[in-house]
């Protein structure tokens, strides 16, 4: 960065922020030249990685999603909370997480919060027994997010029991306020009142965390006998969630109304659904809960659904699987072509044309070409110079034999088949494009799985 300022003279500022700017995506510096959107969203965006710029640009492309600016922007890039590097009590550089920063590069920030809070409550709790061990009678560490109000608290030296309170704010903040009791202890002491000497953990917090950690490391070897074990606390992890589990249903946005109801309305939703109502009743949930994901309202949390499924059968978790996996399968991925092509799923015998679909193809060429997979190429031909509208109409007519064409039955357009294909050359499928991207992975495999099975040759 300093050979770049000195060859252009340019302060290491200015580097600073034409390399983060250059590291948007075009469209996103198009949009802020044009004034579509302000400096102060884009200077956030400068935080994004490519992935996430991508997705904050299907937000901002959808109907009925909102794309976050502005602040909301960068608590929505950082995952909730924004918290600056300025914060930490540790020393940042060996720190082994990320830290991003933005435009300006005036401030840094934690690009994981939960990397961050391991290593900021480690240093709170190194200052903690600092203190302990300086003679202070006790060191409270508050709930993360609770206030020290100086109203409800006076000041005590640390000779005659006053103790140090660690005020955490979900921004990452601490303030170390010494020397302090509660005002109703004070007015104890004021009348001559005993006051009950602070009782003191049997363990300390190194302790905790040295109990904590080992204790973990022998259930995650013993787990290892236990895989049937292992997949329900799987399951059970994936339908409640944990500190370290988020798991996400797929929510199947659609541009319009009539997309959205073509497959509320498919006979696919219709098959998954009813299994998930099968489902929801072997878990014992609410049987209207939408989802099996998240659907779990018990008292008793991960533990309770996972001593629950203990409880089933193998056939029975193995089907509540498929509907969680089924759930948070991301629409428009890479699996779905994955999974379609390894499951041989046939569309036609779950999907048929509907207008949805066929009011939204308005490409001359594409019709064209759909009309003569339909009607015959000699249709195609005759009916080549009509516009999109009459070509659309000649395809229902097969569809629904009306208006004395052929019957057809089964017609799946190209781009939802599995394996997808296209009608032109030009691109912009992204079944296909998807596709594309592991086609030869599964030629390898097998290929790989062909010459595993193949026998010995004889050798003399």
């Amino acid at each position: 960065m300093e050979d770049i300022s000195l060859t252009f003279g340019l302060t290491a500022l200015q580097v600073k922020r034409t390399l983060a700017l250059g590291n948007l995506l075009p469209r996103i510096r198009n949009l802020y030249r044009m004034g579509s959107i302000e400096a102060v969203t884009v200077r956030h965006l400068t935080l994004a990685t490519k992935a996430r710029q991508r997705e904050w640009l299907t937000l901002l492309d959808s109907e009925s999603d909102h794309a976050p600016t502005g602040q909301n922007l960068k608590a929505w890039l950082l995952g909730g909370t924004t918290i600056s590097a300025k914060v930490a009590l540790f020393d940042l550089a060996p720190y082994p997480g990320e830290i991003v920063s933005d435009l300006f590069g005036e401030d840094n920030y934690f690009g994981c919060a939960a990397d961050f809070w391991t290593a900021q409550m480690a240093a709170v709790e190194e200052r903690a027994q600092a203190f302990r061990d300086a003679g202070w009678p006790e060191v409270v560490i508050m709930e993360r997010g609770n206030y020290f109000h100086t109203w409800e608290h006076e000041h005590c030296p640390k000779k005659k029991g006053g103790r140090v309170y660690v005020a955490i704010s979900h921004r990452g903040e601490v303030t170390f306020h010494e020397g302090y009791v509660t005002t109703k202890e004070a007015r104890k002491r004021e009348n001559g009142d005993t006051v009950a000497k602070p009782v003191r953990p049997e363990v300390s917090a190194p302790i905790q965390n040295y109990i904590d950690l080992h204790r973990h490391a022998a259930v995650q070897a013993s787990l290892l006998s236990q895989p049937a074990m292992a997949l329900r606390l799987m399951v059970a992890h994936a339908i409640v969630g944990s500190p370290l589990w988020r798991v996400d249903v797929e929510k199947q946005r659609a541009n319009n109304d009539a997309i959205a109801e073509s497959v509320e309305g498919s006979a696919s939703e219709a098959i998954f659904d009813a299994k998930r109502r099968e489902v929801l009743g072997l878990l014992g949930f609410d049987p209207e809960t939408p989802t099996v994901t998240g659907g779990y309202a018990g008292d008793h949390g991960l533990p309770g659904l996972f001593l629950h499924l203990l409880g089933l059968p193998d056939e029975a978790v193995s089907s509540i699987l498929a509907i969680v996996m089924g759930e948070t399968l991301a629409a428009g991925s890479t699996m779905v072509e994955l999974l379609g092509s390894l499951l041989n799923v046939n569309m036609s015998t779950v999907w048929q044309a509907d207008d949805a679909l066929l009011d939204s193809i308005r490409d001359r060429e594409v019709i064209g070409r759909i009309v003569a997979e339909v009607a015959g190429d000699a249709i195609a031909c005759a009916n080549a110079g009509e516009s999109v509208k009459v070509q659309r109409q000649i395809v229902r007519d097969c569809l629904a034999e009306i208006n004395g064409r052929a019957k057809v039955d089964g017609w799946v357009p190209r781009w939802m088949t599995f394996p997808p294909s296209t009608y032109t050359d030009r691109g912009g499928v992204g079944s296909a494009e998807r596709w594309s991207e592991f086609a030869p992975l599964l030629d390898t495999a097998e290929t790989v799985d062909e010459s595993a099975n193949q026998p010995m040759a004889q050798t003399a």
